[in-house]
C-alpha cells in the first residue's frame, strides 16, 4: 500500500485501488491542495529560468512568423504588381484587337470584291482553255482539209 502512496507523490496518477484503506484514499484527495511550505530558492530560480527561457521561445516564435507575413507581404505587393502589369498589357491588347476589327470591317467589302474578281478571273481562264482548245481543233481541221485538196 505504501508504493500507491510514492506512486502518487511522485506525480503518477493512480486510481483508488480497491485494496487501499480509507487512510490511504484520504492521502490521494490532498494532492492538488495548495501548501503552505516554504518553497526553496532553488526551485524559484529554476521556475523564473523556465518562464524567461519558455518566454524566449514564444518570442522566437513569434519573430519567426512575423518575418513570415512580411515575406508573404512583399510577395503580394509583387503580386499585385505583376497582374497590374498583366492587366495594362490586355488592355493594350483589347484596344488593339478592336482597331484591326474595325478596320478589317472597313476592309470587308473590298476583300468580297476580290473574292468576285478572283472567281471571275477562274472562269475567265476556264473560257480560255476552252477558247484554246476549240482553236486547235479548228486548226486541225482546216489543215487537215488543205491536205484533202479541192
Amino acid at each position: 500500500m505504501s508504493s500507491n502512496k510514492e506512486s502518487v507523490e511522485r506525480g503518477v496518477k493512480n486510481e483508488a485501488v480497491p485494496s487501499a484503506g480509507v487512510q490511504e484514499r484520504a492521502d490521494l484527495s490532498d494532492i492538488g491542495q495548495p501548501t503552505t511550505e516554504a518553497v526553496p530558492p532553488s526551485v524559484i530560480e529554476l521556475c523564473q529560468e523556465t518562464f524567461q527561457k519558455t518566454a524566449e521561445y514564444v518570442q522566437g516564435e513569434l519573430e519567426g512568423t512575423i518575418e513570415d507575413y512580411r515575406l508573404l507581404e512583399k510577395m503580394n505587393k509583387v503580386t499585385v504588381g505583376k497582374y497590374s502589369e498583366m492587366k495594362n498589357i490586355a488592355t493594350s491588347i483589347e484596344s488593339a484587337l478592336r482597331d484591326l476589327n474595325v478596320k478589317y470591317r472597313s476592309l470587308q467589302p473590298y476583300l468580297e470584291q476580290i473574292d468576285q474578281i478572283e472567281d471571275s478571273v477562274a472562269s475567265l481562264e476556264q473560257a480560255a482553255y476552252s477558247l484554246d482548245h476549240y482553236s486547235k481543233r479548228l486548226e486541225a481541221k482546216f489543215k487537215a482539209l488543205e491536205k484533202k485538196g479541192p
